[in-house]
C-alpha cells in the first residue's frame, strides 16, 4: 500500500495523540536491512530494531549492517587506507542482501539508511542489481543533494552535490524523470532546519558565512514520498520514535501499535568490539581485547559485586553472549593493547540485542593536567541548545556543546580532581529523558569513562 504525505502524518498524529485503534500486524514481515552512516556502526539501530520487534516483527528478519570501514574517502576515486569508496559500500550491501534473502527465502527486502548509508542503498538499487530485490526504501537524513554543491571544493568527494557521484545518482530516471530508481517505493525523512548536513551556510564544513548551495530540503528526492520532522536533528531523522512511526507506516500501510520499547525477557546481549584506526573509527574486530561486565548502582555507578561476565575477544570481535537483568544498569570494561581501559556505563536493557557494539577509546593527547576524563555520548542523536538540557557532573549546559543547530553528540569533561568519585550525565529533550551515573576512573591509570545514552 502506497501512503502519501497527508496519510502518513494522519497516522503519526493519531498515534502520538493516543487516538488510533491498535491495528493488526502485517500478515507477512519483509526482511529489513539497516545501513548506518559515515563513521557509525550497526549499534545505532538498536532502539529502532527494538521498536520493530515490539510491534511483532520477527527478530531474525531485522539485520543491521556493520560496514567494515565506515568512513568515506576524501576523494572517492582514490584509495585511502582505512576508508571506503561508494562502490565498496554498495558491493558490501549487495552481498549482505543476497545472504539475507537466501536465509529467509524472501523475494525482496526493505532497506533503511541513515546519512551516508542512504548513498550505499541508492547506489546498490540503481547500479548493482538491487531494484528487483528491494520492495521499499527509507532514507533518513541522507544528504541526497550533497552536504555542499561546489564544483571546485573537493570535487570528487561523495558528499559534493556537484561531484560526479551524486550528479550521476540524481540524474533523471523513468518516464517522469525522477531522481529515484523505478521499482521500489521510496520515502525520505528530513528535518525542517535542524540537520547539520542540510544547511545553506557552510559552518559545519568549516566555511562559516559561505553558501553551500544546499538547502534544508537537500535530503528530499523527486519521485519519493518526502516527509519532514520538525525540530529533529540529522541522526534523529532515523532513530527518534517519530522517525520510526513514519518508517513503519510507510512500510506496512498502517501505524505501529506502539512507539514504546516493550520489555521482553530473557535479555541476552552481544556485540562487536572495535577500535580507532589511523583513519578514524572502524568496525573491524579488535581481537585480543578483554571485556568485563559489572552490575552497577544506577544512582551512583558503584559496582554491585564482582564481574558477571568476562570474555577475551576472538577473531570475530564478539564479546558475548551475556544474560542481563532487565532492571539493572551495567558497566562494560574494555581492555586492549594501545588503548585506554574504557569504562562504558549504560542504562538497563529492556530487550535482547546482538548489536551492543562498543569501541575501545584512547585518552586525549593533551590531558591538561586532568585527573579523569569523562564523556557523555549520545550516539542516536545530537545535543542541541537551547532545544535540549544536557548536564554533565553538574555543569549545565555540559561542556563543548555550541548553541544553534544540533551537531555535537559527545560532551567531554576533564576533571581537575575527584578521580574515583561518582559522576552523572543527564539528557532531557521534549520527549526523551535519560540519566546515567558512572565512576570517574583515574587518567593516571590510563582509564577513560564513557556515559553512553540509549535515547
Amino acid at each position: 500500500m502506497h501512503l502519501h504525505r497527508r496519510t502518513l502524518f494522519t497516522l503519526l498524529g493519531s498515534l502520538l495523540l493516543g487516538a488510533c485503534a491498535t491495528p493488526a500486524p502485517p500478515s507477512t514481515e519483509a526482511p529489513i536491512v539497516f545501513v548506518h552512516g559515515n563513521g557509525d556502526s550497526a549499534a545505532l539501530w538498536q532502539t529502532t530494531i527494538w521498536r520493530f520487534e515490539s510491534n511483532g516483527w520477527p527478530a531474525d528478519r531485522l539485520l543491521a549492517l556493520d560496514m567494515p570501514n565506515p568512513l568515506a574517502r576524501d576523494d572517492d576515486t582514490k584509495a585511502q587506507p582505512g576508508r571506503s569508496s561508494t562502490t565498496e559500500q554498495a558491493q558490501y550491501l549487495a552481498a549482505e542482501v543476497d545472504k539475507l534473502l537466501a536465509r529467509t527465502h524472501a523475494q525482496q527486502v526493505v532497506l533503511m539508511g541513515n546519512s551516508r548509508g542512504g548513498y550505499a542503498i541508492r547506489n546498490y538499487v540503481r547500479n548493482f542489481g538491487g531494484a528487483a530485490k528491494v520492495a521499499a526504501v527509507v532514507l533518513s537524513g541522507t544528504p541526497n543533494h550533497g552536504v555542499w554543491a561546489i564544483a571546485a571544493f573537493q570535487p570528487n568527494n561523495e558528499f559534493n552535490g556537484a561531484g560526479p557521484f551524486l550528479k550521476a545518482l540524481n540524474s533523471p530516471q523513468g518516464p517522469n524523470g525522477d531522481e529515484v530508481t523505478p521499482g521500489p517505493r521510496w520515502l525520505t525523512i528530513r528535518s525542517d532546519h535542524e540537520d547539520k548536513y542540510a544547511q545553506p551556510d557552510g559552518a559545519w564544513i568549516g566555511a562559516r558565512g559561505k553558501p553551500t548551495n544546499v538547502g534544508y530540503d537537500g535530503p528530499a528526492l523527486k519521485g519519493a514520498d518526502n516527509e519532514v520532522l520538525s525540530g529533529r536533528d540529522h541522526r534523529e531523522t532515523a532513530f527518534h520514535p517519530q522517525a520510526f512511526a513514519l518508517a513503519y507506516a510507510f512500510i506496512t500501510g498502517h501505524a505501529p501499535k506502539t512507539l514504546d520499547i516493550v520489555p521482553a525477557a530473557p535479555v541476552v546481549l552481544d556485540g562487536k568490539i572495535s577500535g580507532v584506526g589511523a583513519a578514524g573509527p572502524d568496525n573491524l574486530p579488535l581481537a585480543g581485547a578483554t571485556v568485563d561486565v559489572y552490575a552497577v548502582d544506577a544512582a551512583t555507578g558503584a559496582r554491585r559485586g564482582a564481574a558477571q561476565h568476562h570474555r577475551v575477544v576472538g577473531a570475530d570481535g564478539r564479546w558475548g553472549p551475556f544474560q542481563a537483568a532487565p532492571d539493572t544498569a551495567y558497566e562494560f570494561v574494555i581492555g586492549a593493547d594501545g588503548y585506554a581501559t574504557t569504562h562504558i556505563y549504560r542504562s538497563p536493557f529492556p530487550r535482547s540485542s546482538r548489536i551492543v557494539d562498543m569501541r575501545a577509546m584512547r585518552l586525549p593527547k593533551d590531558l591538561g593536567g586532568a585527573a579523569a576524563v569523562i564523556s557523555l555520548s549520545r550516539p542516536r542523536g545530537y545535543f542541541g541548545l537551547p532545544r535540549d538540557r544536557v548536564v554533565l557532573d553538574g555543569i549545565d549546559p555540559a561542556p563543548g556543546i555550541p548553541p544553534g543547530v544540533p551537531g555535537v553528540s559527545i560532551s567531554t569533561l576533564k576533571l581537575k580532581d575527584g578521580a574515583g568519585r561518582s559522576v552523572v550525565g543527564s539528557f532531557d529533550s521534549a520527549s526523551l529523558h535519560e540519566r546515567i551515573a558512572g565512576i570517574a576512573w583515574p587518567a593516571a591509570q590510563n582509564a577513560v569513562t564513557v556515559l553512553e545514552l540509549t535515547q
